[in-house]
């Protein structure tokens, strides 16, 4: 959290505190709302924590970072619904549903297994969801093995790891016991040497698989790229169902997507489209 968390103020509202901060490089400012301390207890509300006294206002500050930083490291900023309001964005977590499509998961590809993994490696991999070190250079033609051997084309994530230009490379498979079938990817690649602008490259699920599992891996992969930096997202993937994720026209051809919150946000959450029902 020390590294990748920046607070910006506390607010008093009439029903509360509004935290305020930076998340990662996400040029978005965010911000969630915490209720007055009402008793000397712990502000955890969940987890082995719950109720254990605190008896000073820096005691109860303190517990509420320990929880914020686990919050903020389990995808907090994905997983919430968003509401402009005042600059910011207002995170909110209630009834908002898994980054993940039920049956599914989406994970980043991991760049440090080739080909020779063993069984534990693979484990392993599935658990991955940040990048490699920068020292792990491995070969590209041995990233995303699985993806290929699912008959899923890689020729341009690998081709965008030795040009150095890889932004994030995820991919969808079913949330089971042994992590498979995948069933999609989506890569996007950086346009720009100062990583303002990302350029969302492949995406695509396997037959019979839901669109669902394909809108989840574009908003996590605005998302991944935002939080690296990223003003604008653009593609030439000119999919009408890409404006349901935020996505407008680009006046030279293709979509494009700004991921500054001037207006209302990429929602990860929408409300669904009964003609998808």
């Amino acid at each position: 959290m020390t590294k990748e968390y920046s607070a910006v103020d506390v607010m008093a509202a009439p029903d509360g505190m509004l935290v305020i901060f930076h998340w990662r490089r996400d040029p978005n400012t965010y911000a969630i709302k915490v209720g007055f301390p009402m008793a000397s207890r712990s502000p955890w509300t969940g987890g082995s924590y719950t109720g254990l006294p605190v008896t000073s206002a820096d005691e109860w500050a303190t517990d509420f970072a320990s929880r914020l930083a686990e919050e903020l490291d389990t995808g907090l900023v994905r997983r919430s619904r968003r509401v402009i309001r005042d600059g910011y964005v207002l995170l909110d977590t209630h009834d908002a549903p898994d980054v993940c499509p039920t049956g599914f998961f989406i994970s980043s590809v991991p760049l440090d297994v080739g080909l020779s993994a063993s069984p534990d490696d693979l484990e392993r991999a599935y658990s991955i969801l940040g990048s490699p070190s920068a020292s792990v250079s491995p070969p590209a033609s041995k990233v995303g093995i699985w993806l290929a051997r699912a008959g899923m084309d890689v020729t341009t994530p690998r081709r965008l790891i030795v040009e150095a230009r890889l932004a994030c490379w995820l991919q969808a498979y079913v949330d089971n016991a042994r992590g498979e079938p995948f069933v999609g990817q989506a890569a996007a690649s950086w346009e720009d040497e100062r990583h303002t602008i990302a350029r969302l490259e492949v995406v695509h699920i396997q037959p019979g698989v839901p669109s669902q599992v394909r809108d989840a891996l574009v908003r996590l992969a605005v998302c991944e790229v935002a939080e690296a930096g990223a003003l604008r997202v653009v593609t030439a993937v000119d999919d009408p169902e890409f404006h349901g994720l935020g996505f407008r026209p680009a006046s030279g051809g293709g979509l494009t997507l700004h991921t500054r919150s001037t207006e209302p946000p990429l929602d990860p959450w929408p409300e669904p489209d009964p003609r998808r029902a």
